[in-house]
């Protein structure tokens, strides 16, 4: 039994909730007096705290670090695979211990599929970590993405699957799903323009293929974009979520609303790439990467746009996935929503059926927190236990 001072079921706040736990899954929650309470019962008092489901990570990439420590182009071309599995068998401890019991890991950026490996790991209770969503290689079209060399005869590893045209898209769509994929990642476009200018890849048609095959499977398809065209095209395309969105307008964020595409904005990823670049938060003005995260996460809200948490954490360190939260607030957007972002929307987006909310017969996962959230939305950094399928790892 877990006897907090108040409880955040996913949806609202309430004092005086207690919750009870048996094995794996949540069996009773509601105020003190009306709490079946089982006898002998083992007490776990969180005074001065508040219980929430375990926080869900909608755009991380374990097999990434911070660029500021290593670029990007030096992870993936002069960094081992095992190095890069030792370390995101580091980063999924921070990200658990961190209070985010599941995540959604959108490519392992030249890594193959070891996403789906480093999730049988965790699931195995071989090494601990959140419930991983996993997206394995992602998909690019060819000559869009990187590393890039001036040897055009290298054979160089690129950072994400290459494929072309509708039969090409189809089979990399398919071929990722039969490694192990949860979701499909695909690039709608690059910086591959003239003077390396983001420009579209796919077309609609190839997109709107790539959904399909991911739909008759069951899969949602997560999308990069940057660019107005390209957010366009995946739109009409019924792709499920678009990340980062930064070529966003209040057409097609009414667009979104419409067909029930929600925005993932990774608006740490943004800050912290500035910041890498010299910028000083809070000294310096806003660099116009930053000045265009708050216009169209403005705008997004003001269309009523679905909006995931998502941080793209592995631009930054991971463990400090709650930034997000915190920079959520910060631009515009209510403390109790960005709860809610991070549990129960990010499980009705992703498809987590038993995830994301405190009631009768979901996953016994849950975090509690110092103080209260709703009031103070840096409270959920401040973690003291996090529970994942009733077990305790930190308290």
């Amino acid at each position: 039994m877990l006897k907090p001072d108040r409880v955040f079921d996913g949806q609202q706040m309430h004092i005086g909730w207690w919750v009870l736990i048996k094995g794996k899954s949540i069996r009773a929650v509601g105020d003190s007096v009306s709490i079946f309470k089982p006898k002998p019962v083992k007490v776990i008092n969180l005074k001065g705290m508040t219980l929430m489901p375990g926080m869900i990570e909608g755009h991380s990439h374990m097999f990434l670090h911070p660029y500021n420590e290593t670029s990007w182009n030096d992870q993936v071309l002069m960094e081992s695979r095992a190095e890069r599995t030792a370390r995101a068998v580091v980063h999924a401890k921070a990200t658990l211990m961190a209070g985010f019991t599941t995540t959604r890991d959108l490519g392992t950026e030249g890594a193959g599929y070891d996403d789906v490996g480093l999730k049988a790991a965790i699931e195995k209770g071989i090494v601990p970590g959140p419930r991983m969503l996993v997206a394995t290689r992602a998909i690019v079209a060819t000559g869009s993405y990187g590393p890039k060399v001036l040897v055009n005869e290298a054979d160089v590893l690129k950072g994400a699957e290459e494929a072309d045209g509708i039969d090409g898209i189809t089979h990399a769509v398919r071929s990722q799903i039969g490694h192990g994929a949860d979701v499909v990642k695909i690039y709608v476009d690059y910086r591959w323009g003239i003077d390396e200018a983001a420009e579209p890849t796919f077309t609609v048609d190839e997109l709107k293929t790539a959904v399909d095959v991911a739909k008759s499977s069951g899969r949602i398809v997560a999308v990069h974009s940057g660019t107005t065209e390209g957010m366009r095209r995946a739109i009409v395309a019924g792709v499920t979520t678009i990340e980062h969105g930064d070529g966003g307008t209040p057409e097609l964020f009414k667009m979104m609303k419409e067909k029930g595409i929600a925005l993932c904005p990774t608006l740490s990823a943004t800050e912290a790439i500035s910041t890498y670049h010299g910028w000083k938060k809070g000294v310096d003005g806003d660099p116009a990467a930053v000045k265009q995260k708050h216009y169209i996460f403005t705008e997004a809200l003001k269309a009523g746009v679905t909006i995931c948490m998502g941080g793209d954490v592995g631009v930054f360190p991971h463990g400090d996935n709650a930034r997000e939260m915190v920079l959520m607030v910060e631009y515009g957007m209510k403390p109790i929503d960005v709860l809610r972002s991070a549990t129960s929307v990010n499980a009705e987006v992703f498809g987590l059926k038993y995830l994301g909310n405190i009631k009768p017969w979901s996953f016994a996962d849950l975090v509690a927190v110092v103080g209260d959230p709703s009031e103070d939305i840096k409270a959920v950094q401040q973690v003291k236990m996090v529970m994942k399928d009733g077990v305790v790892y930190t308290q």
